[in-house]
């Protein structure tokens, strides 16, 4: 899947989540981030709020997200 940066030059790691609603909450965004679940450009990614810039990868569950 893909998602398109509009007007913005990033969007935080728990904003993309729940804005794909792949969380129903933040608050469960920032659970699976903190539990290790997502990952980033093949690297496990910790931080809530990494800025994901165009051309980055994040990896959830069944979901591969790619910016664009």
């Amino acid at each position: 899947m893909k998602f398109e940066l509009i007007n913005q030059e990033y969007i935080q790691l728990n904003q993309l989540l729940k804005h794909l609603s792949l969380v129903s909450t933040g608050g469960e965004a920032l659970i699976v981030i903190d539990n290790g679940e997502v990952k980033v450009n093949g690297e496990v990614e910790l931080r809530r709020r990494n800025k994901l810039y165009k051309g980055f990868v994040v990896e959830f569950r069944d979901h591969k997200i790619e910016i664009v």
